[in-house]
């Protein structure tokens, strides 16, 4: 993929799109004029990443456990580029546990910039690779403004922005509110050198108007980095997702880790990764307890075919849906 400035061949990206309404388009903008993207294939291989904990019992302090979880999943990510996957998405917080059965601010500590170290490291990845990297990190803007992040780097290692997760659970052992504030970033769609691309992360999936709006925005393909346990949701991960892709056109890629972490064992993760198209069909899915590369092939076109079929996008009645943002 090449983007073309009309006068003076610019090289240069928007990075990401707020607007209403993009579609599929082949236009934007950078700093010296108007790009067109070129026509390509339209079949994307993409690619999601379920791992477990090096050690169950998360050994060592936190500078260790962060470089224990990126070196074990740096394989993946090398076996991935060799595949030639163009977009791979981690799990949530994929350098950490899943901390927040803790309620314990030792792990305040592991947040860290984004833009910082760690997404600077998958940079070179992204570039050696030319792969689009969706990086989920806990992110720290500056103290005590703590988020559930993932940060999006396109194929030439470029950072384009961020999302940050926008709700957070405080249930069952998944007691987040302890170490995150809401998002504050609306629901971007960002224009990779691939696809146009949305981010959710893991409770974000139960609720369908922040999947509407990234279809709105223009998303092609949604992912959804997550963490969650088998007793206590594992009977809709395979309903919302699903239907979140079917009723707004795109596909969604979603990824869950595997394992029992202890000492917090508040349950199984049960992996499950998969790959959902704009039907909502699954179309690959990964096993429940081994740590996992899920490739699958998307067909873009699919996007276009399904929405000339179902029109929910010129259907909506947005004028009769003030409810919804009554407080």
């Amino acid at each position: 993929m090449t983007w073309k400035n009309r006068k003076n061949n610019c090289h240069q990206k928007q990075n990401f799109y707020y607007g209403i309404g993009w579609g599929i388009g082949r236009l934007g903008h950078c700093d010296t004029g108007p790009y067109i993207r070129e026509p390509m294939s339209e079949i994307i291989k993409s690619a999601l990443i379920q791992c477990s904990l090096p050690s169950p019992t998360c050994e060592g302090n936190i500078a260790e456990i962060r470089e224990s979880m990126i070196q074990k999943h740096i394989p993946f990510i090398e076996r991935a580029g060799e595949e030639r996957v163009k977009i791979l998405c981690l799990q949530e917080i994929f350098t950490m546990p899943y901390f927040c059965p803790s309620q314990d601010p030792k792990w305040y500590s592991a947040a860290e910039s984004v833009p910082g170290p760690t997404t600077e490291r998958m940079a070179e990845y992204a570039k050696k690779y030319q792969m689009v990297l969706i990086v989920p990190i806990y992110e720290k803007e500056s103290a005590g403004f703590l988020y559930n992040t993932a940060a999006v780097l396109d194929a030439d290692g470029t950072y384009l922005g961020k999302y940050r997760k926008n709700h957070i659970p405080h249930t069952s052992g998944f007691w987040e509110k302890f170490f995150f504030r809401p998002g504050n970033l609306g629901y971007p769609v960002f224009s990779t050198a691939y696809a146009k691309i949305g981010v959710y992360i893991c409770y974000d999936r139960h609720f369908p108007d922040g999947a509407r709006v990234l279809g709105l925005n223009g998303a092609e393909i949604v992912y959804n980095p997550s963490a969650t346990v088998e007793s206590l949701s594992k009977h809709l991960w395979r309903l919302e997702q699903p239907a979140h892709a079917a009723a707004n056109g795109y596909f969604m890629g979603c990824v869950n880790r595997v394992g029992i972490e202890k000492p917090w064992e508040i349950g199984r993760f049960y992996g499950n990764s998969y790959f959902t198209d704009p039907r909502g069909h699954i179309i690959k899915e990964a096993s429940e307890d081994q740590d996992e590369l899920l490739v699958a092939d998307l067909d873009l076109n699919i996007i276009e075919e399904t929405r000339a079929v179902w029109q929910f996008y010129r259907d909506r009645r947005p004028e009769t849906y003030h409810p919804l943002i009554s407080l």
